[in-house]
């Protein structure tokens, strides 16, 4: 039988030698691979959804994160009372303060026992260190004896998901790999052989080897214990018959008690592998009896992070990869494009910290702040923020391609971006044509944004100017005046923020939201001054600019005599509501009115609901009643605003039609907003 060997440069570092560019490109060719990964990302949400029914996850994550907020906040006294514990247990425990000293001190274990072989169970700190490469420079043989691990190891690749590393990979390819490299034909659609055939070929290592190396899934401070958690038996393995255990983990992996790890183990394999525990769920406290146990535990930026307060819950990360099974940016490109060594939006997060912004500033442009791996973190790390937070330092590094800085530095100043709308609103006539959409295949400017898709047309009269000039409602006499629409919010003064796509692109909506409001007798109030709330520029990394217009609107509607500020706009209202208090977090005057500001702010449908209080059944008689109709979230209004029930409860019950909901209905549409003409 072969044995399972590595040659010595098959740890190729594939992030350096390819530029990002072109490992975008090649994976945008790549429909096999995006059709591996739609398949899963479908899968696993309905796996998710199963057995988290099972468990009161809103209580789980805030348990978890209390834990991991206390592990990180008391980081040195967890850290000295693991160290303590683990070596009363009999374990060795190295403090490596980058990814240089964790290889070295590896590197002389395993020269001080002469070691030839080593299996390794997976640890994505390995990775980031580029530990098997330090040692295979060394002369000594590192096998991967995790399934996923070990192809991507035979393939000269890294893992593409912190838990599924091969998941980019369709059977056809593993069962390639597996021929070339074992030297006999494997089959290229039975996965039940390829996993038999890899058992066979890796396990004579386990025996072979004078040293085996884990990671660990937590550090349990009170006992000194390890948490290792598998699905295929080799970490036991590995950790077991080797003579010499290294066990290599960052410093985040602090949990304080026994409990918390627990904690940990229910929330785990539920968002990993949408399994209800892992297979093997290990915890080791000291070596062996007769061997020898070695734990390196890794800085390598972590306290950076931690002294940043805008990043310190990323070290809460338990590494499920869940915010890269529901990213949809991930399934089009996959790990090795959506991020660096650590993928998903949690490896954009991090490789700032771990490997400098110039290897994080390519993956972190795919993202589209569709926030839906905020929704499934177990621990509830603020990953879409964070995510903005190092794309202002990637701007702040690298800075603004020239075309796109003009483009923002017109739109941040009023004048002249009602000046160029103008002009654009009557320089597209021969492309609209009297249309919505312009199309413009020919043009040398649009033909990158309309080769594949028509763009809305600009309206030839905003909805602020609409609004100006509409009539209102006619209250001359005094007598009182029913609603066409009962409600709770009769005389209320609220204020419409329009929003630049409602303002710019769809006026219509807005004044069908005006309509309304004034079917519930509301008083409207129409801000003067108002521009543009910032989000793109805050999209874009321009965070001066986007402070700068956030005071302006702060100030703007601080001016307004209004009980509430409605806008259609979810996006909006999220920067509003959310971005404005972080954005300017540094300035406690503007952060109070930022905050105060907050209190006034509602999506539409969230201000019919639970302010209006409509009741069901009052427009079953204005047209609704008869109709099916199906209904798309969009990624701000569900994800950041947490609106799912309004929306459907304004057309089921209000108006009494009836939803055929769409498949994946909650996934992002792909738009993009100004992401899609970068």
């Amino acid at each position: 039988m072969p044995q399972s060997t590595i040659d010595n440069e098959s740890r190729i570092a594939t992030h350096e030698d390819v530029p990002f560019a072109e490992r975008f490109d090649v994976a945008m060719a790549n429909e096999r691979l995006s059709r591996n990964l739609t398949n899963f990302q479908q899968a696993w949400r309905t796996s998710r959804a199963s057995v988290m029914a099972d468990i009161e996850f809103e209580t789980l994550r805030d348990r978890m994160k209390f834990a991991k907020t206390d592990a990180i906040d008391h980081l040195d006294h967890y850290l000295d009372q693991f160290i303590a514990a683990a070596e009363q247990s009999g374990s060795t425990v190295h403090l490596a303060h980058d990814a240089d000293d964790a290889n070295r001190i590896i590197g002389q274990i395993a020269r001080e026992h002469q070691v030839e072989v080593v299996a390794k169970s997976k640890s994505m700190v390995s990775e980031e260190t580029e530990l098997n490469h330090y040692l295979a420079n060394l002369g000594v043989e590192v096998v991967e004896t995790d399934l996923g691990e070990w192809i991507v190891q035979l393939r000269h690749e890294r893992p593409s998901h912190m838990v599924m590393p091969a998941i980019h990979l369709a059977r056809q390819q593993v069962g390639e790999v597996f021929t070339e490299h074992l030297g006999h034909e494997v089959s290229r659609e039975d996965v039940t052989e390829q996993v038999h055939v890899a058992r066979d070929a890796i396990r004579d290592v386990f025996f072979r080897a004078g040293l085996g190396i884990t990671g660990a899934n937590a550090l349990i401070a009170e006992s000194g214990t390890v948490l290792m958690c598998t699905n295929e038996g080799n970490g036991r393995l590995t950790s077991s018959i080797p003579p010499v255990h290294v066990v290599i983990a960052g410093i985040e992996k602090l949990v304080p008690t026994c409990a918390d790890a627990m904690t940990q183990l229910r929330l785990l394999a539920r968002s990993a592998t949408a399994q209800r525990l892992t297979v093997y769920s290990t915890f080791i406290q000291g070596p062996t009896p007769g061997h020898e146990q070695h734990i390196v535990l890794v800085d390598n930026g972590r306290r950076a992070i931690r002294d940043r307060n805008e990043f310190r819950e990323a070290l809460h990360c338990i590494r499920c990869a869940a915010c890269a099974n529901v990213c949809p940016p991930y399934r089009e490109v996959g790990g090795h494009v959506f991020g660096h060594i650590y993928s998903g939006a949690i490896g954009l997060v991090v490789t700032p910290f771990l490997h400098g912004l110039d290897a994080a500033a390519g993956p972190q442009s795919l993202c589209l702040s569709c926030n839906a791996c905020e929704t499934v973190c177990p621990v509830g790390i603020p990953l879409p923020r964070q995510i903005l937070d190092v794309r202002a330092m990637v701007t702040e590094h690298k800075g603004i391609p020239r075309a796109k800085r003009v483009a923002l530095a017109a739109w941040s100043n009023p004048r002249a971006a009602n000046l160029l709308m103008k002009i654009g609103s009557r320089a597209q006539l021969p492309l609209t044509r009297g249309r919505s959409l312009v199309r413009g295949r020919s043009l040398p400017v649009l033909k990158g944004q309309t080769s594949w898709r028509s763009l809305p047309a600009l309206s030839r009269k905003p909805l602020r100017d609409r609004v100006r000039d509409r009539e209102a409602p006619d209250t001359c006499n005094n007598a009182a005046v029913q609603p066409l629409i009962p409600n709770a919010a009769v005389g209320k003064r609220v204020a419409i923020f329009p929003g630049c796509m409602t303002d710019r692109l769809y006026p219509e909506q807005g004044e069908a939201i005006v309509s309304v409001l004034e079917a519930l007798d509301v008083e409207i109030v129409n801000p003067d001054n108002l521009h543009c709330c910032g989000l793109i520029h805050q999209n874009s990394g321009d965070l001066p600019s986007a402070r700068s217009m956030a005071r302006r609107t702060i100030q703007a509607l601080d001016a307004v005599d209004a009980d509430f500020i409605v806008s259609g706009s979810a996006s909006c209202v999220a920067v509003l509501a959310q971005d404005y208090a972080h954005q300017l977090r540094d300035d406690p005057e503007w952060l109070s009115r930022a905050q105060r500001l907050s209190e006034r702010v509602l999506d539409f449908t969230s201000f019919l609901v639970n302010i209006a209080r409509i009741p069901a059944g009052a427009l079953t008689n204005a047209g609704g009643g008869t109709r099916s109709v199906t209904y798309h979230d969009s990624c701000q209004g569900l994800n950041a605003l947490g609106l799912s029930a309004e929306p459907r409860y304004l057309i089921e019950q209000v108006m009494g039609d009836t939803i055929a909901e769409l498949p994946e209905n909650t996934l992002c549409c792909g738009f993009g907003g100004t992401f899609s003409i970068d």
